[in-house]
């Protein structure tokens, strides 16, 4: 069992910035394929960004050049660095873990273990 807690979100403005975290436990943290979802009201869950163990990344096109993610295996943590925050990015974000690859993905199903989700609302 992994369990995984997100932090970080809040009200900013528009243009402002935000950083999320996502503390995840289990001793071989580092090998984990971390992703970061979210989802608005009345819309489907969608892939932000992931990153592999060795730091390869991969982002949604909507946030590329604005987000960045990364992590710290000493401290079993992965990062959302929000810059440039617009309206649309309003949502409830969600950390995911993937346990059975090291591999990137952007599939919500090929997560094995998720958070609560951290609010983040960007007011225009």
């Amino acid at each position: 069992q992994v369990h995984v807690v997100e932090s970080g979100g809040g009200l900013v403005q528009a243009g402002g910035s935000l950083r999320l975290f996502c503390a995840a436990s289990g001793r071989t943290f580092s090998t984990y394929t971390m992703g970061w979802f979210r989802q608005a009201p009345g819309k489907e869950r969608e892939f932000v960004a992931a990153i592999t163990w060795s730091g390869n990344t991969d982002y949604a096109t909507s946030v590329k050049g604005r987000f960045t993610i990364s992590r710290d295996n000493a401290k079993n943590t992965v990062y959302l660095q929000m810059n440039s925050l617009k309206p649309e990015d309003t949502a409830v974000y969600y950390c995911a873990a993937r346990i059975g690859s090291r591999w990137l993905s952007s599939r919500p199903n090929e997560y094995d273990y998720w958070g609560q989700g951290t609010q983040v609302t960007v007011s225009s």
